[in-house]
């Protein structure tokens, strides 16, 4: 595992093989927009297995400023995790504890994850791990709620943002490849899932649904708080 580290520090042979790891399974990936994209994080958190890089997200977090008062916003970049590696919680795992750790660095104040998803395991993520997020097929999103989504969205975003949609469309957008990008029957009964595809019809596409949750410890579900060892 190489846990979290600073954007700056990555060495180029570990974003070479960020790249080639992104590139597997996305088509749509250039080296050049790969570069473009990290260069406006500056975290990244990674998994690997034995000696290969098996799953990495990188991390855009900035203070912002929200009806008067300043937010922590975590902006979540490039992210993958290998098929082979789809049965561990690692990549959570670590990621809740690397963002725990930047949060720790801000004044005590809210933090705010901004997610951006055109794939239902991404989305699935939320309600596994996080009690209160945005949107969800259960319960309308808060008038609050949804212009802080909006307005993390609109300023990181601008014009690719459609806010009547909540959908964030790239000009280069990344698709899936192959069946990773297919939704097996199976799971398409699941709610959640089902909220999605009906959420974001174009994530086949590349669209990505831009969602909220505020990242604490009394918003982590039981399996989250066990992620965390809390």
């Amino acid at each position: 595992m190489i846990g979290l580290l600073p954007r700056e520090s990555l060495s180029n042979s570990q974003r070479n093989e960020m790249y080639a790891l992104l590139a597997s399974y996305f088509e749509g990936v250039t080296k050049e927009r790969f570069e473009r994209d990290l260069s406006e994080k500056n975290w990244v958190v990674g998994i690997r297995r034995e000696s290969r890089l098996v799953g990495f997200s990188t991390l855009l977090v900035r203070e912002v400023q929200h009806d008067g008062r300043s937010v922590t916003a975590v902006y979540s970049g490039d992210t993958i995790v290998a098929p082979e590696a789809w049965g561990s919680t690692a990549l959570a795992r670590l990621w809740i504890a690397a963002v725990n750790e930047i949060r720790a660095r801000f004044a005590a104040q809210p933090c705010y994850w901004l997610l951006l998803t055109s794939g239902f395991r991404t989305y699935r993520f939320l309600p596994v791990f996080w009690r209160v997020f945005f949107p969800r097929h259960d319960t309308p999103t808060p008038a609050d709620a949804q212009k802080l989504l909006s307005e993390l969205a609109r300023t990181q975003y601008g014009a690719s943002y459609d806010a009547a949609a909540g959908i964030v469309r790239f000009a280069e957008p990344q698709q899936l490849r192959g069946p990773l990008g297919i939704v097996p029957l199976g799971r398409k009964a699941d709610a959640h899932i089902a909220f999605f595809l009906a959420r974001n019809p174009g994530h086949a596409r590349g669209d990505e649904l831009a969602c909220l949750t505020e990242i604490s410890d009394a918003n982590l579900t039981p399996a989250g708080r066990r992620m965390v060892g809390i």
